[in-house]
């Protein structure tokens, strides 16, 4: 099969290659517009995505999510194209599932996932801006039809390769925004929110799981280095949600690996750090004090407290929950602004439609109701005993050498930075996209078999000929 699909893709080849040359001499006015020329490099890409759904197909996605909500060049365009790839990669994803010989069935998180759908719909539907509700709605579908398919079948063969290029990837994202922030003064990822979101949520955790399986020889150092980086990253950010979850994440990956001395040492190295400065510079050690106090508890407003920049959102958010508790505002859209301009592009948020909530969780009862919210806190919860799951298996092992270690702790600080921040469910911004496929995948890849544990280090390397395969995961 594999072998029909290479000499198909070469006589392909130069059949398009004919039909592009046939087409510019009969339309030359085709290959001048900017437009066309997008459109025709657009679906290049894509053919080239799809061609290599397993291996490329999510990467591409979460870059072209990742380009959309950042500083880079044309990232206007990046938040129309990042539709087009995960409407590509939901429908490609369930054709491809459907195919797969040995069935994934759906489950238990499937079902709630299409019930929170149906809920989202319903709001949309008794909302006073039903278009533009319907269509976040549709954008959800959109999302948990490519984790609950596309995502399981690029995975399904390939975990160990999935999770050494996820390790590779965020040493990536470590040097490159380290070396833009730090050398060029380049805020990627364009506030100081996102890139404490992304580095606390998903980059330091992912490095810490990499340090804790115990890797041998150059790539141990070099990650070290890519978490210290990443680790102040974080706290440049001053974002203090990103801070706790992070703190949280790797607090409790330490326990339950039982590697508390990990722990102490860093709590010793803070302490020497911070006694050697007070004894060498301390008028400088106490204007750093004060600013970290300001700046990172108080957010530069002590005098409204420690929750003072989250109080006004928050309020407002219960304010309108208070005038329609049952069926909410609408998904994704809030009721009193309503009046606001409806003109602009489908493919993203109109500017003053939406505003800061300070809470994913306030959000969505804003945004479903009381009535409708039933199915998400289903869904919350079952991730939330996933990670209960992992850690008691984690902690009656002590061997973090599974793949859903990292997923869990993934999951665990960003539930906590979702109580600070609202996109749990906002799907245009790329943290979402990559918090609930990490939380699918980790439906698949819980382990089942206590005494069962992968050999991650193992997987890694040339499998030798042999009847007995290395094992993957838990349960296989």
């Amino acid at each position: 099969m594999k072998f029909e699909s290479r000499i198909f893709g070469l006589l392909a080849i130069p059949a398009v290659a004919g039909m592009m040359l046939i087409m510019a001499e009969m339309r030359p006015g085709y290959f001048s517009n900017v437009t066309y020329l997008s459109a025709l490099l657009l679906l290049e890409v894509v053919l080239a995505a799809v061609w290599h759904y397993e291996k490329w197909f999510f990467l591409v996605l979460m870059l072209t999510f990742l380009w959309a909500g950042s500083n880079l060049p044309l990232y206007g365009a990046g938040s129309a194209v990042r539709w087009v790839f995960l409407a590509v990669g939901a429908v490609v994803g369930l054709v491809k599932w459907a195919e797969r010989r040995e069935q994934q069935h759906f489950s238990a998180i499937h079902l709630i996932a299409l019930l929170c759908v149906f809920s989202a719909a319903v709001s949309g539907m008794v909302s006073t801006q039903m278009p533009l509700s319907l269509l976040k709605s549709s954008s959800l579908l959109l999302l948990f039809l490519y984790t609950s398919c596309g995502a399981r079948v690029a995975i399904a063969d390939r975990q160990a390769a999935f999770f050494k290029g996820l390790l590779t990837a965020c040493e990536v994202v470590s040097f490159v925004a380290g070396i833009l922030y730090l050398s060029v003064h380049y805020e990627i990822f364009g506030n100081p929110n996102s890139l404490g979101a992304v580095m606390g949520v998903v980059i330091v955790p992912v490095l810490f799981w990499g340090i804790l399986i115990d890797e041998r020889g150059h790539s141990s150092h070099r990650r070290i280095v890519a978490l210290c980086l990443a680790s102040y990253l974080l706290f440049a950010s001053i974002s203090r949600a990103a801070i706790l979850g992070c703190a949280v994440a790797v607090t409790v990956m330490c326990i339950a690996a039982r590697r508390q001395h990990l722990l102490l040492k860093l709590a010793f190295f803070v302490v020497l750090f911070g006694a050697a400065a007070a004894v060498l510079q301390p008028a400088q050690f106490d204007a750093l004090a004060s600013s970290l106090s300001e700046d990172v508890i108080y957010k530069g407003k002590p005098e409204e407290g420690l929750f003072g920049s989250r109080k006004s959102p928050w309020q407002d958010t219960s304010d309108v929950i208070r005038e329609s508790p049952w069926f909410g505002s609408g998904f994704g859209t809030d009721r009193q602004l309503a009046g606001t301009a409806q003109s602009g592009s489908i493919f993203r948020t109109i500017g003053g439609v939406t505003k800061e909530h300070g809470n994913s969780y306030l959000a969505l009862v804003q945004y479903v109701g009381l009535v409708g919210v039933v199915p998400f806190l289903l869904l919350i919860g079952l991730v939330l005993h996933m990670i209960y799951k992992v850690s008691s298996w984690l902690r009656r092992t002590g061997n973090p050498n599974h793949f859903a270690v990292p997923l869990a702790f993934i999951c665990l600080a960003g539930l906590i930075h979702a109580f600070f921040e609202d996109w749990l469910f906002a799907v245009g911004y790329y943290l979402n996209v990559f918090f609930w496929t990490s939380a699918f995948l980790l439906w698949d890849l819980r382990p089942k078999v206590p005494q069962a544990s992968p050999l991650v280090r193992a997987a890694w390397k040339r499998t030798p000929a042999g009847p007995a395969p290395i094992p993957l995961s838990a349960n296989r």
